[in-house]
């Protein structure tokens, strides 16, 4: 019985520092060209891309494993999703706007289970699937009116903790969504994706967990969307 903990002790062990060096280098990377408000330095970072580069590489070399752990998958695929979006800015730099680059979204950019995934795939044939809504203000777009970008990777052993901060500093965020007594406009990530909100009492529920409302039945509407590059001004 000894023997069998201590085996089972190890295997945890070795699975949680081998996820955790995957993504050490991508940690780095944040650290030197995100802020603590998730702009991001472009033109520093196209200058110096090797460290990308090389986590990019990791994680081709890396794939989700059969038996990992589901905070595992999502972590690796939140990272990929945001490290891939950084590698297509830097490709096609410098610009204003994600938006000027044709198809982003669509581009097939990594492989995996013999096929090749875009960011689109990545968002909705994987992180979506795994049915926690809160991968929306984890994953980012490139743009203003986006989630920040965390200046540090995601990681299995606390990624339920990073995906709550993620929700609460998004919702709480005036310039994304302005909540009061008898209204709530709020970012179009919410409509865009209502599937995974629910109805309006689920939304509103939802919102609620974060950022208490002081009517439970106000009206909604959604702000514009800011395509403009979340770039360290």
């Amino acid at each position: 019985m000894r023997i069998l903990s201590i085996i089972v002790f190890s295997i945890i062990s070795f699975n949680f520092l081998s996820e955790r060096s995957i993504h050490n280098r991508w940690s780095i990377e944040l650290l030197k060209f995100v802020n603590e408000n998730g702009q991001v330095d472009y033109v520093n970072w196209s200058k110096n891309r090797v460290g990308l580069d090389a986590y990019i590489s990791t994680l081709k070399k890396n794939h989700p494993k059969p038996h990992w752990t589901k905070n595992q998958i999502m972590s690796y695929w939140i990272n990929a999703y945001n490290a891939l979006t950084i590698k297509i800015i830097l490709d096609n730099y410098p610009l204003s706007s994600i938006k000027e680059i044709k198809n982003p979204w669509s581009k097939k950019i990594i492989n995996y289970d013999s096929n090749t995934y875009s960011l689109d795939d990545i968002e909705h044939s994987i992180l979506r699937k795994m049915g926690d809504p809160r991968i929306h203000f984890a994953i980012n777009c490139a743009s203003i009116s986006c989630p920040k970008l965390l200046n540090t990777a995601y990681l299995p052993h606390k990624i339920d903790y990073q995906l709550d901060k993620a929700a609460s500093y998004f919702i709480n965020n005036t310039d994304k969504n302005k909540i009061t007594k008898n209204e709530v406009i709020i970012s179009k990530i919410f409509f865009w994706f209502k599937k995974d909100f629910g109805n309006k009492n689920q939304l509103l529920n939802f919102i609620n967990k974060y950022k208490k409302l002081k009517n439970p039945n106000p009206k909604i509407k959604y702000h514009s969307y800011n395509w403009n590059l979340n770039i360290i001004q």
